[in-house]
Parts: C-alpha cells; structure tokens; sequence
C-alpha cells in the first residue's frame, strides 16, 4: 500500500512538472494579451515593451559616455521620438526627453505625478529619506533643510566652512604627484558635510571611519538590489546600519545635554532643537542629507576639473576673474571670502552651469502619473512610472548649440550666438534643470554652486593641472563616475601662491 502511494505521489510530481512550463507559458501569454488589449484603448507613445518582467531595463541601465544620452537612448528617439513608452525597473514606463513634458511633470508634482523611486533605493537610504518621500512629509523635510540652509547661513557661516575645507584640501596636493581628482573631491565635499551635518573634523578616526563605511554604502547604492551575503547591496545595507547606529550614539549624547543647551551650528542640533521629528525619522533625514550633499557635489567638482583642461580660454578668464578678486581683496586688507565676492563670480557661474549641463550629474528622475494623462494626444495611463530624462534635454542640439561642445560662453546674456537676453534668459528658465525643478527642486542647489564656485576660486589661482589618463572620462551607470578616479598631475603657481 505504501509502495502504491509513493507510486502515485512520484506520478503526480511529474505530471506537475510536465505541466509547469506550459501554464508559465499560458500565464506570460495572458500578460501580454492584458497589455496589448490595454494598448489598443489608449493612445500611447509608440516604443517597445521589452521582455515580460526584465523589460528593457538592462539595457536602459548600461554604461556610457556621460557627455552623451547613451546607445539606448539615442537609438529609441531616432526609432520613437522623444516620448516613447518602455519596460523599466519592472514596471511600465513613459520616458520622456522632451523639455516640455518634463517641465510639466515637475510642474504638476503632487497633483498628477508623484516621486516614485524603485524600492531598492528606499531599503537603502530609508522610507524617511527626502529622496523617497512624497506629499506633507517630503514638504516638512524640506523645509527642515531649506531653513538650515538659509540665504543668512549661506552668506556667512557657510561661506567660510566652504572656504576653509577648500583650503585644507589643496594645501595637502604635493607637487607634480598623480592623484585622484575625483577621491579628493569627494573628501572635500565629505568632510564639509560631516561637519556641516554632526560637527565631525575632518582627519579625526570617528570621521575617517565614517568616510569608509560610506564608500561601502554609496557602492549599494548603484548596485543590483541583490540582498545576498558577500554581495554590494548586502554589504551596504551593513553599512546603512553601522552608520545609523554612529548617528544615533550622536543623537544621545546632544539629548544628554538638555534641550536648553543643544548647539544649533550644525543640521543634527538644529533638527533636534526646532523639530518634532522621531528619531527614526531624523537618522534617515541625517543619512540622506550626507548621501545628497556629498555625492553631487563632488561628482560635479569632479566634472569640472576634467572638462577645463581641454578648454584653455575658459582657465585663462578664470584665472583673470579670481586674481582680481584676490587684488582687491589683499587691497582692503582682506583674506576670506565673502559673499560679495562669490557674486562677482560671474564667468564662473558659466562654467559651473555648462559643467551641470555637459556632465549631467543627475540623468534622470523617477516619477509615477497619479492620475491618466493626456499630453500631446500621447495619453500616461494612471500608475505607470514616468522618467524625465534631464540629461537628454540638456545635449538636445535643436535646444542648445553644438551640445557635446564645453562651452562656458554659452551662458553669457552677451554671447556670440546671436541670442538676445530675453531667449537667453527664457532657455536657462526653461530647458536648465540640473537640481530638477517644482516642488521638488533640490534644497541644497545654491549650496552645491557655492562649494564649486569657492573650490574653482582656489583651484585656478593656485594650480595647473594636468588629466593623466586620456581614456578616463566620465560614465555614467547611471550614477556619474571616473573609472580610475580621475588621475591628475597638478603643479603650483610659482608666481602667485594664495594658500
């Protein structure tokens, strides 16, 4: 009797077998049935869906150049147009390249479209992150940000803390060595982040252990969500916990204090003394903020040391605008910065504004319709994700002229295109959105272009420098990156030494 039942069970076991790969079939046969019914009562962009499930992410995702859209992008705008529907992230998916439609979609955050990043990014950076968040509680967060970050802050105790991390980072370059441009980027933007957030100094052990167990965390960040041992994403996610648990020890000894005598110098005093935040909620604000306003930062100093090289004109009106600014300072007796003289920057707003737009540091965005959509007879159906692609706008050649060239003239009100101010004004307003735009524009933009604006003061009156790997050059995957660090060889003014 035994014998007859194991008999039956082993017969039915293959029978199942034998039939597990024809109901898959059925059932990827139903989905596209669904999808292609679906398609046929909406007007959507013409485009390719991809294979059921994977779509056409891993080829959405493949590395390339960061001054161009990429084989995959190129090839679907020539093929579709530059709205075009997809398979991304394992969802379906309007992409647009198109200016208007993605000033719309910004425009509209909250009332038909909303922030809809992939749940990897959120297991890693936290469901309190500001990245991820949506509606009131994104709006709190970033007003948290936005009032530490003030106008006031900006013009005075941020100005010399830029200044002097600027400063403490040059003044260790040694002389015709080769280095990393881009490791000494991010350890500016770091340590100016470190201390700007929790009070950290830079070189201290709790601060350098902090640095290496975020160079793991940002690795997750870009990798595969594949949360098994030995893995980036798995190593991260240790990571995200060991940094969490140094905040929090932070946290406790600020809370240790009294309220009454908490310093408010930096955002983790300030948020515990002016905010009704949790702790779970003010540790992820904490995290992302380092994660944001160290990250962009330095890729785009990065960017910018990479690009003036092969434009020497820039370098040479670079360096006649910040020696004069340097005369006049050593004239009025002065030796730091200030905000007036980060205003009379002007050609170096030019070359930041053409780094942002060359380097695109920020590709693309991640956005879902909340509700259908109808935008230039296309329609986006409710819950579909959307990406406006920044990137693609701003290497449009029908927007700006000779896209792929570095050209910091370009954003002259006076420049030799012919251009008047109002087209000029209209086109940066417009079809310019490095830090995005609407509701959701970046807080920390005007800090971003400060730190760049002080870094390149230093940078052009001290050094010439040299790029040391010619095949080098910025990719993005998609986060923007230097395979090999960005190798450089920097030598001293000998003339004129400002450090």
């Amino acid at each position: 009797m035994v014998e007859r039942q194991s008999a039956s069970m082993s017969s039915d076991s293959e029978v199942i077998l034998c039939l597990l790969p024809s109901v898959l079939a059925l059932f990827l046969f139903l989905i596209l049935i669904r999808r292609k019914q679906q398609q046929t009562r909406l007007h959507l962009p013409p485009g390719n869906m991809g294979w059921p499930f994977l779509g056409e992410t891993l080829g959405y995702l493949k590395p390339y150049s960061a001054t161009s859209t990429g084989q995959f992008m190129e090839q679907h705008i020539s093929r579709y147009g530059k709205i075009y529907k997809s398979n991304l992230f394992g969802e379906p998916t309007i992409v647009s390249a198109d200016a208007g439609l993605n000033r719309f979609i910004l425009q509209n955050e909250g009332r038909l479209f909303e922030c809809s990043y992939p749940r990897s990014i959120g297991g890693i950076l936290g469901k309190w992150s500001m990245l991820v968040l949506v509606g009131d509680m994104h709006r709190d967060m970033r007003m948290i940000s936005l009032n530490f970050l003030s106008h006031a802050r900006l013009r005075t105790h941020l100005m010399r803390e830029v200044e002097k991390h600027t400063l403490l980072v040059l003044s260790s370059w040694k002389e015709n060595s080769v280095f990393s441009a881009q490791d000494e980027a991010k350890k500016f933007t770091f340590n100016l982040m470190a201390k700007h957030i929790m009070s950290l100094d830079p070189g201290k052990p709790e601060t350098e252990q902090l640095k290496k167990l975020y160079v793991t965390f940002m690795k997750g960040v870009v990798s595969a969500p594949v949360n098994l041992p030995g893995t980036a994403y798995r190593k991260a996610l240790q990571s995200r916990s060991t940094i969490l648990k140094f905040i929090e020890s932070k946290m406790e000894e600020r809370l240790k204090e009294g309220a009454e005598n908490i310093d408010e110098d930096d955002l983790l005093g300030w948020v515990l003394k002016h905010s009704n935040l949790s702790k779970e909620q003010i540790l992820d604000l904490i995290l992302s903020l380092l994660f944001a306003g160290h990250e962009t930062s330095s890729v785009a100093i990065a960017l910018a040391i990479y690009f003036l090289p092969g434009c020497p004109n820039a370098i040479q009106q670079l360096r006649e605008e910040h020696t004069e600014i340097a005369r006049a300072k050593k004239q009025a007796g002065e030796t730091e910065l200030n905000w007036d003289d980060y205003k009379k920057m002007e050609f170096t707003q030019c070359v930041i504004s053409e780094t942002l737009r060359l380097g695109n540091v920020v590709r693309f965005l991640h956005r879902k319709a909340l509700k259908d959509v109808r935008y230039k007879g296309y329609d986006i159906p409710c819950g579909w994700k959307v990406l406006p692609v920044i990137a693609a706008v701003h290497l449009d050649p029908l927007l700006f002229d000779q896209p792929q060239h570095f050209n910091p003239w370009r954003w002259q009100q006076n420049n030799n295109s012919g251009a008047s101010s109002s087209s000029y004004t209209s086109m940066t307003s417009s079809n310019f959105m490095p830090f995005g735009g609407g509701p959701r524009l970046c807080a920390g933009s005007e800090l971003a272009k400060l730190e760049m604006a002080v870094f390149i003061h230093h940078l052009v009156l001290n050094f010439h420098w040299d790029l040391e790997d010619d095949l080098d050059q910025p990719f993005a995957f998609p986060f923007v990156d230097f395979q090999n660090g960005l190798p450089i060889t920097a030598r001293r003014h000998q003339n004129q030494s400002h450090i």
